[in-house]
């Protein structure tokens, strides 16, 4: 399947989900309302691009407005014409003169590239009639890498040693294929949501092990640290020694509580300490993993490949946590990753998508680039919301099969 399919109008739209009892709060975001500016690529037949940006409310209108703008860059392609040397669309949108000066690169105007650039990713598959993860790992080295906008990172790699990369990595595609039939390994972050009560957290650790899960993730970042070290320990004995546990500060701390703090927590063995202190401060990251032997994760926050390229460079960065619907959606996703592929940094996407879209990623960046297959955040707060939501079975995603980038969703 690949018909003709032209794009003739963008659609922008604003959906919130309000969240009960303290869900998806952290240290700093303590009242959150779950939210996603929407684009919607109508076609001239029945087919519809539908991409995200993930924010949590307030100024979802915003991206909104910025959607409705640069979809318009669209208007009278064919996806499957554009999308073969989609890197200059790409960066003709990231780069609009009348609209850059707004960022660059970050901020509403990145994020309504991110579900512009997104949709175009869902209406490709669909028009082929395979779901994302099967269209990007079938694409060949050349075609893959004409997807991407390579400007300002070339001085660490340019296209063509990403398409040596990429054919380095084609000898040992097929045993890696296996983790279609296994599903991808998840990990559980709503046991511990920041305003959950200590009984809450305990309860919500026995349902996560109850449903396969042996990863899971703590909210830390409280003004009294004991606070933190107490639910911690709790997490620790509760899960077991063999669990893999995470704690997430949501950068709340500065540079010096942050390496106070993060001593404490080395006992508990965590698997990594995410957001440390401000997503934009790279020699604070450098410090603390030279002051503290803690893993750092980091990327919620990171808006662009730029600064994936500093942190990169740095050292600093154990786990990358680029989110594709905080950066400039899937097309920059790819590149970020190639790039810790360089440096040999695994890719654990922070997924403000609920996991919709970075169940596909993961496998193509598992299978096409050989990272390792480590594991997936789960969040399942929107998941009615989704016409075809995740599918988690023993602690995996199972692999999804519908075409599209599964980020349909039911209000429509």
């Amino acid at each position: 399947m690949n018909k003709s399919v032209v794009i003739k109008q963008g659609i922008a739209e604003d959906v919130r989900f309000p969240l009960k009892g303290g869900a998806g709060s952290d240290a700093v975001h303590t009242n959150p309302t779950y939210a996603y500016a929407v684009c919607r690529l109508k076609t001239d037949g029945d087919l519809e691009g539908v991409g995200l940006a993930f924010t949590l409310g307030e100024g979802n209108h915003l991206v909104k407005e910025a959607i409705s703008y640069l979809s318009k860059h669209l208007i009278g392609k064919e996806i499957n014409e554009m999308m073969h040397g989609f890197g200059k669309v790409y960066k003709e949108m990231m780069d609009d003169p009348n609209f850059r000066w707004l960022g660059p690169h970050k901020g509403v105007v990145h994020l309504a590239l991110a579900a512009v650039v997104n949709a175009c990713y869902d209406l490709w598959a669909k028009s082929k009639g395979v779901p994302l993860w099967q269209l990007l790992i079938e694409l060949s080295p050349e075609e893959l890498v004409g997807t991407l906008d390579f400007s300002y990172v070339e001085d660490l790699l340019n296209k063509e040693e990403a398409i040596r990369l990429l054919n380095a990595k084609k000898l040992g595609t097929v045993e890696r294929m296996k983790i279609l039939e296994l599903g991808y390994p998840g990990y559980d972050t709503s046991i511990g949501w920041f305003n959950y009560t200590d009984d809450q957290v305990a309860t919500n650790i026995k349902k996560a092990m109850d449903m396969g899960f042996t990863a899971m993730k703590l909210k830390v970042g409280s003004k009294e640290a004991s606070r933190d070290i107490r639910r911690a320990k709790m997490v620790r004995e509760i899960a077991g020694d063999k669990a893999t546990i995470m704690f997430d500060a949501n950068q709340q701390w500065d540079l010096p509580q942050a390496i106070e703090i993060c001593k404490e927590l080395i006992p508990l063995n965590p698997y990594w300490v995410e957001e440390p202190t401000h997503p934009d401060d790279v020699q604070a990251h450098v410090t603390l993993a030279k002051e503290v032997p803690v893993d750092i994760a980091l990327g919620e926050h990171v808006p662009n490949k730029i600064i994936f390229k500093n942190y990169l460079q740095s050292g600093c960065m154990s786990f990358n946590q680029v989110d594709a619907v905080r950066v400039g959606g899937v097309s920059e996703f790819i590149l970020i990753s190639l790039l810790s592929k360089k440096f040999n940094v695994p890719v654990v996407p922070h997924v403000g998508d609920m996991g919709q879209i970075h169940q596909h990623l993961v496998l193509f960046n598992h299978i096409s680039m050989d990272h390792p297959a480590l594991l997936l955040e789960h969040i399942p707060h929107l998941k009615d919301y989704f016409v075809n939501p995740v599918e988690i079975v023993d602690g995996r995603y199972k692999t999804p099969q519908e075409p599209g980038m599964s980020s349909d969703l039911k209000y429509y």
